[in-house]
């Protein structure tokens, strides 16, 4: 028996969109002001949205409850399963004692705090953001500047402040691959969109981190180093999110950025070394390791690195799409009418070709190398599943809310609500991915929540819908360091716990601040420079002749910028010897 989806049950679509949207409060009330638990907020918010779909919006309850569980099992794969394995695989380097060679590799290169913190907070936390996400980053960022002898306060707000750019395109691009798979549209328009978006705050994000450590003197004193830790991040994300695909951005550009600042601070210095006024003197010391521990160490991660990027070839994946199941939702699949159009209920078990899958044998490969025992790969696998479980829970109801409310029609109800914004859509869309993140602690969640929305408000509005989709994801980065689990992390990370409040007083302006940017650079491309938005489709313009010669362009003009650096620094210090 088929059934058509209402998307004005009440004859009053205020009335309509105020329902529709009462899951969506009760979260942010659960999450913000009751302060539940991710997860029990996330089961509690799913039950109020099967009871409104199959009341308000007169969906037959057998649907209603089979879209959640459609939801629900989207969420545990592939999407859980990218978080399992990208733990998974950072817990083998911790457990190993790699993860501390990786530290030590990075915090021996200077001295001065605010290169110290361009290095570990800004390009090592995206790294890490881009591996593993869901917190990892600021716990072991701020914990490693604090060790070096950081100021606490400071050494938990910069990390959260750096984590901004990295967050779209973290745990191994989840949060877009959501945001394509909510909305329906193809995951790289929504990279390459993230990608023209955030290079642009990526080119700010290291001198506004010198700007709150040292003011506009540190900028002067270190804008050299500034400079190539934009260039060398900005570049690569734009590159790999338009040309390699949506895993890899965060994972790629922070390696580059690494390694360019690693050679440029070989060859320059600032002229003073910059350290807090309570600094201990000397700074602690850093165990130096050698190239054959280094290499080791971040192995792991350089597998990763490959593995990844050929899982997303368009050469490979249709090959091993072929290993699939695919479980048809009988009581659910053609029998949902929606815009017309029945809807497709087929659930594609995807398991050889899926992100996660790729991470697994990364995992593996690394327990060779670094003589992992089988008991133990089993112990750390084992222990990594007990620490996400409630994690992986919260992502299946989020995932289930997501659906359930995509069918029953309550998505479309509050898209055609937010029409009344008019030509201002664009700028609101980032608002509502920080709102989104800032409730839930999530980008994923956040593009889960609201990213069919911001689709069906676009379409109305005769906007392209990659735009607002890929806004949400981008404004939402911004959320993440005043979330109130990121606060946790942050506070618990440095001694500090009790004082999320002041934590979130030195975060909240440049949280607002980055939001604001992301709101204008969307409006403008809405209006003014369209061309910048691909179109819906876009996985066929990435292709491998683009790539090889966009890499070949941004490593010789990244390997420039370092070099004329170099050069004019060394100018500067032969004038000063004269």
């Amino acid at each position: 028996m088929t059934w058509t989806q209402l998307t004005d049950p009440m004859g009053n679509l205020g009335l309509a969109a105020l329902t529709a949207a009462l899951p969506v409060l009760f979260l942010f009330a659960a999450m913000a002001g009751l302060r539940l638990k991710g997860y029990v907020a996330g089961l509690l918010t799913v039950s109020l949205a099967v009871v409104i779909a199959s009341t308000a919006f007169a969906m037959p309850v057998r649907y209603a409850l089979q879209s959640t569980l459609y939801g629900a099992l989207y969420g545990l794969l592939p999407i859980g399963w990218i978080v399992v394995t990208a733990v998974f695989l950072y817990n083998i380097t911790s457990r190993t004692g790699q993860f501390e060679i990786i530290k030590n590799s990075i915090a021996s290169v200077t001295e001065d705090r605010r290169l110290q913190a361009l290095l570990i907070a800004s390009s090592f936390g995206a790294f890490i953001e881009g591996a593993a996400g869901f917190g990892t980053p600021v716990a072991i960022t701020s914990a490693m500047l604090v060790g070096l002898g950081f100021n606490p306060i400071y050494a938990a707000g910069i990390c959260l402040v750096a984590n901004t750019a990295p967050v779209a395109f973290g745990g191994v691009g989840l949060p877009v691959i959501t945001a394509g798979a909510v909305s329906g549209l193809d995951a790289m328009a929504v990279s390459q969109m993230a990608g023209r978006q955030l290079s642009l705050i990526s080119l700010l994000e290291p001198f506004l981190l010198v700007l709150i450590m040292s003011g506009r003197q540190g900028i002067r004193e270190t804008w050299p180093a500034a400079l190539v830790s934009a260039l060398s991040y900005a570049s690569m994300q734009f590159f790999s999110s338009n040309y390699l695909n949506p895993m890899l951005p965060s994972i790629v550009s922070s390696l580059f950025s690494i390694i360019c600042q690693v050679v440029f601070l070989r060859f320059w210095k600032p002229k003073k070394i910059w350290r807090f006024k309570d600094d201990p003197a000397p700074a602690p010391s850093v165990r130096s390791c050698s190239w054959g521990e280094i290499l080791k160490a971040w192995s792991p991660f350089i597998i990763l690195t490959v593995l990844i990027t050929e899982w997303g070839l368009k050469q490979v994946k249709p090959v091993l799409d072929l290993v699939s199941v695919k479980i048809v939702f009988s009581g659910l699949h053609n029998l949902i009418i929606a815009e017309g159009r029945p809807v497709a209920v087929i659930y594609n078990l995807n398991w050889l070709s899926a992100v996660g899958t790729a991470i697994l044998i990364t995992a593996v490969l690394s327990a060779v190398l670094l003589k992992v025992s089988p008991l133990q790969f089993v112990k750390i696998f084992w222990d990594t599943l007990k620490a996400l479980r409630f994690a992986l829970l919260t992502i299946a109801s989020v995932l289930g809310f997501a659906y359930v409310a995509n069918w029953s029609g309550m998505t479309v109800t509050l898209g055609r609500a937010f029409t009344v914004s008019g030509k201002a859509f664009p700028f609101l869309s980032a608002f509502l991915g920080w709102l989104g993140v800032f409730v839930t602690g999530s980008d994923t969640s956040s593009n889960a929540l609201f990213c069919n929305m911001q689709k069906v408000t676009a379409e109305y509005m005769g906007i392209n819908p990659v735009l607002t989709v890929a806004t949400n994801a981008t404004g939402g980065v911004a959320g993440k360091m005043i979330s109130l689990q990121s606060l946790v992390v942050g506070t618990s990370s440095t001694g500090l716990a009790g004082r999320e409040g002041e934590l979130f007083r030195f975060t909240l302006p440049y949280s607002l601040l980055i939001t604001f940017l992301v709101a204008i650079v969307a409006l403008v491309q809405a209006y003014l420079f369209p061309w910048m938005i691909p179109a819906a489709n876009a996985a066929s313009t990435a292709t491998p002749g683009a790539a090889g010669g966009g890499m070949t362009i941004l490593l010789v003009t990244s390997l420039a910028v370092t070099v004329f650096g170099i050069f004019i620094c060394r100018i500067k210090s032969n004038k000063q010897e004269k």
